[in-house]
């Protein structure tokens, strides 16, 4: 099974990687630029014009992998219904807003009602096919959540896939932050001698290093709404099939302050007329603190680095 994951994750960095010359080009000549938000930091708008919906990298990379190295089976399904479901609704979006020049894409509501439609089909066959019982980090116990699972799990579903997507907003955050979170459930799967999980995991790991290549700062593409949704699709739809989901706050930790962030952020603003941050998400708030954008995306790196190590003992 390690050759497997091992091979799994290099096929999908190679695809991911090799695609990047071809696919970056094409979004170029199509015009399919970002659009820069205006109250953003100014050092932010020359990134404007940098082509976006770049998860379509990872994502196509991450299903050829994953289709070669492990077998279709109902659990894939669930996976891959979760990562590529996610992904078509951030798909929707990013090309409302590149071609028909539409500022917010899909509107708030159409998104949600989306989102929460796809959480709930996940929540109905993972409670199906793995039962309702959750593993308590720490503890080394599970609790069965019986009627509660599917609206747990809807929750912890649609807040994973947001959260990510705030998430992405400097140039190699969301994927160098997931890329991590992925290698965790890469090894957890390792544990659970889960070809299917471990398959999925490392190709989507694989892929989003090799899309790294080209986010990273400066970035010569951005993943849009089309990766960031699928990647939180990815993480949550893992995290409920591995039986983990209360792991998440941990292992994503980048993800809940940066979604929190926000909030609180508007929250503050509509209570009491203050802002917390100078700017949020979180991410934006140190760099108007004047930290460098490479300085934050590293920081963050190690901080859901750290995250790992504990949440491996906290299962351990």
């Amino acid at each position: 099974m390690l050759q497997k994951i091992i091979l799994a994750t290099v096929v999908a960095f190679v695809l991911s990687l090799v695609s990047g010359p071809l696919f970056i080009p094409y979004l170029r000549k199509l015009k399919f630029g970002q659009k820069v938000r205006e109250d953003g930091p100014k050092s932010h708008l020359k990134k404007s014009g940098t082509p976006t919906m770049g998860g379509i990298m990872f994502i196509t990379a991450t299903v050829i992998s994953t289709l070669i190295f492990s077998h279709w089976n109902k659990y894939l399904a669930i996976l891959l219904v979760g990562f590529l479901g996610y992904g078509l609704i951030g798909f929707a979006d990013d090309f409302l807003k590149v071609y028909f020049k539409r500022p917010l894409g899909l509107k708030a509501r159409e998104k949600l009602i989306g989102q929460f439609l796809l959480a709930t089909i996940i929540s109905y066959f993972a409670q199906k096919y793995v039962g309702t019982e959750v593993i308590f980090p720490f503890l080394k116990t599970t609790i069965d959540l019986g009627n509660l699972y599917i609206p747990f799990m809807v929750f912890v579903i649609v807040g994973t896939v947001n959260s990510v997507n705030l998430t992405d907003g400097l140039d190699g955050l969301a994927a160098g932050v997931s890329f991590i979170v992925m290698a965790f459930f890469t090894m957890t799967a390792l544990f659970l001698n889960n070809i299917t999980y471990g398959a999925f995991s490392a190709s989507l790991t694989g892929g989003l290093l090799g899309f790294l290549r080209y986010n990273r700062h400066p970035a010569e593409i951005f993943m849009g709404d089309t990766g960031s949704l699928a990647i939180g699709g990815a993480i949550a739809t893992a995290a409920v099939l591995t039986k983990l989901p209360l792991i998440l706050p941990l292992i994503g930790i980048i993800y809940v302050v940066e979604a929190f962030s926000v909030i609180i952020q508007v929250l503050s603003f509509k209570l009491f007329g203050k802002r917390v941050f100078k700017m949020s998400p979180l991410h934006h708030h140190f760099e108007l603190s004047g930290w460098q954008e490479q300085n934050v995306v590293y920081a963050f790196w190690i901080v859901t680095l750290i995250a790992m190590f504990i949440s491996f003992y906290s299962l351990s």
